[in-house]
């Protein structure tokens, strides 16, 4: 895609982060969340399910020929592909915490070219597009310049569904060798905040791509340094995710005993 088809699909991206993200405000203040569990410790709203159908369509009356892969309903492949979590951080959701996000992205070939993160109870957008800088809410963002592990705040992210002793190992890593941490339940705005410098790094042992393909971009295009996430059909199979300010990622990554490579 050139640049002009690139602006055209985050301008759209954009459009349906923002609508959803009013659809799940609608849902988070009031009371019909209805919940369910996909598998364990994965629960899905009705919130989640509306916001995804409002997403799809959008990207089809727009771009009928573009493929679509969302957490909710799956996907067929195509070389242009939009990835969607319709809401990520639904635990947070469901528990009436505002800390959740919607993540769109639009890769070509695999790979992430474009995306947004919304977050809509601080309306705030993050936005980004390969070799065009990352932005929040239109300002430009950076990564921080974090030089050493004693000065950062580390986000390692968590997931009952691979167990905690792995967890616990990585965070003891982690602190044993000088960075702080913490947990807090949205991996796409964790990134995010890589991204504009808030905290200095986000790790975790595996991660779908509906999850990062966004915020990964975020990262990159502000000056950090995210591994190679989408190598090896990325996309499809997904898997773990270190992401930090250049000047502390490869100690990040050694501490966190994840098999990545930037």
């Amino acid at each position: 895609m050139d640049t002009a088809d690139l602006e055209a699909r985050l301008d759209i991206a954009a459009a349906l982060a923002r609508e959803a993200g009013r659809c799940a405000l609608g849902f988070f203040r009031g009371d019909g969340l209805r919940i369910r569990l996909k598998g364990r410790d994965d629960p899905v709203t009705a919130a989640d399910l509306a916001a995804d159908d409002l997403i799809r369509a959008g990207i089809r009356r727009a771009f009928a020929r573009d493929g679509i892969l969302s957490e909710e309903s799956g996907g067929n492949d195509a070389d242009i592909m939009w990835v969607v979590d319709p809401i990520d951080g639904t635990h947070n959701f469901s528990r009436g915490i505002a800390r959740f996000a919607v993540s769109i992205a639009v890769c070509e070939n695999g790979r992430p070219v474009c995306g947004v993160v919304h977050d809509p109870a601080a309306d705030e957008l993050f936005s980004a597009r390969v070799g065009g800088g990352a932005f929040l809410n239109g300002r430009a963002i950076a990564a921080s310049a974090a030089a050493a592990p004693t000065e950062t705040l580390i986000e390692a992210g968590y997931s009952a569904k691979f167990g905690w002793q792995a967890y616990h190992a990585m965070t003891g890593r982690l602190l044993e060798a000088g960075f702080g941490v913490r947990q807090a339940g949205s991996a796409a705005l964790g990134l995010a905040e890589v991204a504009c410098g808030r905290i200095d790094g986000y790790c975790e042992e595996r991660l779908e791509s509906w999850d990062v393909a966004a915020a990964s971009l975020l990262v990159s295009e502000a000056g950090g340094v995210v591994n190679d996430f989408f190598a090896g059909d990325g996309l499809r199979r997904g898997g773990p995710i270190v992401a930090g300010a250049a000047g502390i990622w490869n100690e990040l990554a050694a501490a966190s005993a994840l098999s990545v490579k930037a």
